[in-house]
């Protein structure tokens, strides 16, 4: 007779100490996943703003009370800038995830329109709050409304502080004129064509007579002393 082997069953040892590291391991991804995700805001610089303060930049992003860093994204901060009229773009980074960089690009205020008592924005949108920007005292013709705002735009923050009023002053010669108003007291004349002129008017002003007068940008720069 043929005797039976017997088979031997081979018991594994179950590796506690694997377990344990693995579920150490699993535990410390956990905590710091949390620790990130609960890390909130705690600096928030804003460039290039002018006509709207930090904190009002501050309160449209919705982020006033320094809230969870990753609960915010950079893309739902902008989305939320965007809405507002007076910002044309903006560009939102984190640093260190808890510092906050937000660079603004404003559609700055042009000019107030007694037309319609309303202040003209940079791309052309009208609001009704009023900013230390120049009036225009009067109707601007369709035909050279949008080149107006176009020009307006191109003007440097500084030259555009120094213009106080502004009509739309056509004649036989012109029919695009412009008679601008300046708070030194000067007065300036220019057309479409000769609006680039205006970002030259610090300069030219220092060689000009120490006295009040009319400044002809619309054809030469000639300058008459209003006696």
């Amino acid at each position: 007779m043929k005797s039976k082997k017997t088979k031997k069953i081979k018991k594994r040892k179950i590796r506690y100490d694997r377990i344990l590291i693995a579920l150490i391991i699993v535990l410390i991804m956990a905590g710091f996943f949390t620790f990130l995700f609960n890390l909130k805001i705690t600096n928030i610089i804003i460039k290039n703003n002018n006509y709207l303060t930090d904190q009002e930049i501050i309160e449209l992003a919705l982020i006033s009370d320094y809230p969870k860093s990753l609960a915010n994204s950079t893309q739902q901060i902008e989305q939320r800038l965007k809405n507002n009229n007076l910002i044309k773009d903006v560009k939102v980074t984190k640093k260190f995830l808890t510092q906050v960089y937000i660079e603004v690009e404003e559609n700055r205020p042009l000019f107030y329109y007694n037309y319609n008592n309303q202040t003209v924005l940079l791309d052309g949108t009208n609001i009704s709050d009023k900013y230390p920007v120049p009036t225009v005292l009067n109707y601007i013709t369709d035909t050279y409304y949008d080149e107006f705002i176009n020009e307006m735009g191109k003007l440097e923050l500084s030259v555009l502080n120094k213009i106080s009023e502004i009509q739309f002053y056509p004649n036989d010669v012109d029919d695009n004129r412009f008679l601008l108003t300046m708070s030194d007291g000067n007065y300036v004349y220019v057309n479409i064509s000769t609006f680039y002129k205006l970002n030259k008017y610090i300069s030219i002003k220092e060689n000009l007579p120490d006295k009040n007068g009319i400044l002809y940008l619309d054809y030469g720069n000639n300058f008459e002393i209003i006696e």
